[in-house]
């Protein structure tokens, strides 16, 4: 492992230094008057860290897949619970089935 965080670093330190490279070239070019051209190296030091900092960070995957567990759904029969459960309308009083749809809103 220690391997892998040596070739992440010398990696990283790589990247900065063209980025140093980049932005002292477009300091020099800026000075001399270079125009547009300033641009490019310019671009170059300010996209660079972003990379370089994801590839730092983006370490070797697991090799091992301990701790990780495979989801394992519940049966589609078990959603509905026992008819006394807190939600089921046999707890709260109400008939269940379609005699009870629409029974609150008609007045006899």
């Amino acid at each position: 492992m220690s391997e892998d965080i040596a070739y992440r670093q010398r990696r990283y330190l790589i990247m900065m230094g063209i980025r140093l490279v980049c932005f002292i070239v477009a300091v020099v070019l800026y000075a001399t008057g270079a125009g547009w051209l300033t641009a490019i190296p310019a671009v170059g030091a300010i996209i660079i860290p972003y990379f370089a900092v994801v590839f730092a960070n983006g370490g070797r995957e697991p090799t091992s897949v301990r701790g990780f567990q495979e989801y394992d759904p519940a049966p589609p029969g078990d959603r509905s619970g026992p008819a006394g459960s807190p939600g089921s309308p046999a707890s709260a009083g109400q008939p269940a089935g379609p005699a009870a749809i629409g029974r609150d809103s008609a007045s006899p």
